[in-house]
């Protein structure tokens, strides 16, 4: 996977003008949109009465437990410093998994909480350690733990028992490679290895007799493993070997045979298989939306949900009797909400509702995907918020959304931020520039050592597509990203210092020299690829990294400038900001910078997230959107 950052009803159109209707809008704070809930479920508990799931609720990420029955929400973390993620409840219990870091460092823990019980025990105890839960064994005794404690390079996988929770080692990782889905018998793991971010091999390794089975092509293709079926019966992985879009394919481990299970026009990014193997799932990443199918696992018939207005399955959880599943629910007009389906008598239950009360979806923008023709002919994917006020005769600026990367890919999924801009009178348009996730491998491509040029260009184009519409205030259009979307918007800055006329600069790459030579040593089995794709710092390639670092031609930036930064950040580093910040300083330009000293990669806390929103709106209202 080609990344860096950590970073509805669907109109299709190509090059089209959204309708011009105008009507008056109801102005919501920040407050009230962030008053809306975040919520994401992890699994139901013994006896499927509960749901495990972490909620944003007091401001930061904690653990809580939703009923079934009467959707009653009951807080079972009370983290006030660092964020709680769930993870699951152990098998057969009502006690609880979690995982956490320290202020964003990314050094994150495995933690158990009892129920009944305040003290909680850190399972994976191993100092400036990496952890995250890889499944169950089969008669649920055992807990595979991804780990680096051995080697911060590499991730080895533990087995801890479930009584004393002492680890053995399983497998030991010492060639760069990912570990992925173990098989029901625990003899075979897959191994996943990088060549390039367009390019990986895919191969099995049975522990048992220490041997290793490449399952891969010598083709330019991408081959990630999914699931394993019981018995040692078959492997099914997706790959886009000799096709464009992602496929599903199902490997037969006893003959080594192939069948292509899933294919469609767009990404097939994923697929999971219930605990008794009466179900499956199929992820698709469709045109910025994902989707998510549900089939009869032994016929390979898709099932029926019920229509759920205003949005599109997104995730899923089958529970253990594979009765019930969590569906995760989304639209770009509300945050994510949980339903339970019981497949026995085909209910369909809402179990949250996160968006704020005081908050009207019919105030609120619907995300549209257009299109739009870069300088080279080439068709750029967007997603577009258009305010509901804009109108030829109350025209209205506009900003750019750069998504992360390289490789990333924005989508129809609900953001407060934008949300915000959108309501209080802003057209976003957000870019999935060339080089970008779910446009096929060709388009995913486009952009290796083309950084800050090609991409760069698109975003550029997308500014003229938005000059296009007649409610758009032509001379009012700037640019915002975060993490690489950051490197974008300091790029046109210093590239293209007259096409926008403000930047707001989430975390972005500044001097891609620096940043490439300090990747976290947990990402040593990414770091060729990314060298591959954006050049190796240690060799000739220096000259070509230093041309495109913003860093280094700060002089041409005379745009005003709006920077945050999270003082924890490990994979752009807070002298990426600062340094990016004196140097625009001294050019005279208007200059606002924001930290956040308990903040990584992303900011996870409300109250900053709040801040950030209000202060970029200020800010554009300063220096863009003057009266």
């Amino acid at each position: 996977m080609k990344h860096l950052s950590f970073f509805a009803i669907v109109v299709f159109c190509c090059g089209c003008k959204p309708s011009t209707e105008q009507k008056d809008v109801k102005l919501y704070t920040i407050e009230q949109l962030y008053n809306n809930k975040a919520i994401s479920g992890a699994d139901f508990n013994a006896d499927e009465s509960q749901v495990l799931v972490h909620a944003n609720n007091t401001g930061i990420y904690n653990i809580y437990s939703i009923s079934v029955a009467d959707t009653v929400m009951k807080p079972l973390t009370h983290s006030v410093k660092d964020s709680y993620f769930a993870v699951g409840y152990v098998p057969r219990t009502n006690n609880f998994l979690y995982s956490a870091d320290q202020g964003g460092n990314e050094n994150s823990h495995i933690y158990l909480q009892k129920q009944g019980i305040a003290t909680v025990k850190d399972i994976t105890p191993w100092p400036n350690s990496t952890n995250s839960v890889a499944g169950w064994s089969d008669d649920k005794k055992y807990i595979y733990i991804s780990s680096n404690k051995r080697n911060p390079k590499f991730y080895d996988i533990y087995k801890l028992d479930t009584a004393s929770w002492s680890p053995t080692l399983l497998y030991q990782n010492d060639g760069g490679y990912f570990p992925g889905p173990i098989s029901h018998s625990e003899r075979y793991i897959t191994l996943n290895k990088l060549i390039t971010t367009d390019k990986n091999e895919l191969y099995i390794y049975d522990i048992q007799t220490k041997t290793l089975k490449r399952l891969s092509s010598d083709h330019e293709a991408t081959w990630n493993p999914q699931a394993f079926e019981k018995d040692d019966v078959a492997l099914y992985y997706t790959t886009n070997d000799g096709n464009e879009f992602t496929y599903l394919v199902k490997y037969d481990l006893a003959n080594g045979s192939t069948s292509k299970i899933y294919a469609t026009k767009w990404d097939v990014t994923g697929m999971d298989i219930s605990e008794h193997q009466k179900y499956h799932s199929i992820f698709i990443n469709e045109d910025g939306k994902s989707k998510v199918l549900i089939f009869d696992h032994a016929t390979g018939k898709q099932l029926d949900f019920p229509e759920i207005k205003d949005g599109e399955i997104k995730n899923e959880t089958f529970s253990s009797s594979e009765k019930n599943i969590l569906l995760t629910v989304g639209s770009s007009r509300s945050p994510d909400n949980l339903y339970v389906y019981n497949f026995e008598q085909k209910t369909l239950k809402p179990i949250t509702r996160t968006l704020n009360p005081e908050i009207s979806t019919d105030e609120l923008a619907i995300a549209e995907v257009v299109h739009f023709k870069s300088f080279d002919g080439l068709t750029i994917p967007a997603i577009y918020y258009k305010p509901l006020n804009a109108s030829k005769d109350h025209k209205v600026p506009a900003m750019l959304w750069i998504h992360g990367g390289p490789g990333g890919q924005s989508n129809t999924s609900f953001s407060n931020q934008i949300q915000f801009l959108v309501n209080h009178g802003y057209a976003v348009l957000a870019v999935n520039n060339r080089g970008s996730s779910g446009y096929g491998k060709t388009f995913y491509k486009l952009d290796n050592k083309d950084h800050s040029n090609g991409d760069l260009k698109d975003c550029i184009w997308g500014k003229k597509w938005l000059q296009q519409q007649d409610y758009i205030d032509t001379a009012k259009i700037g640019i915002e990203g975060g993490s690489y979307g950051g490197c974008m918007v300091l790029g046109a800055l210093a590239f293209h210092p007259e096409e926008f006329k403000v930047g707001v600069d989430l975390f972005g790459v500044a001097n891609w020299i620096r940043t490439l030579r300090s990747i976290p040593p947990y990402w040593e089995a990414e770091r060729k690829a990314l060298y591959d794709e954006l050049g190796d710092p240690y060799t000739a390639d220096s000259v070509h990294l230093k041309k495109i670092s913003p860093l280094f031609h700060y002089k041409t930036i005379n745009k005003p400038l709006l920077v945050f930064q999270g003082l924890n950040d490990v994979r752009v580093l807070p002298v990426e900001s600062k340094e990016i910040v004196e140097g625009v300083k001294k050019n005279g330009v208007p200059v606002e910078y924001v930290t956040y000293p308990n903040e990584g990669h992303g900011f996870t806390k409300k109250e900053d997230q709040i801040k950030t929103a209000k202060t970029t709106l200020e800010f554009l209202d300063k220096y863009l959107n003057k009266k």
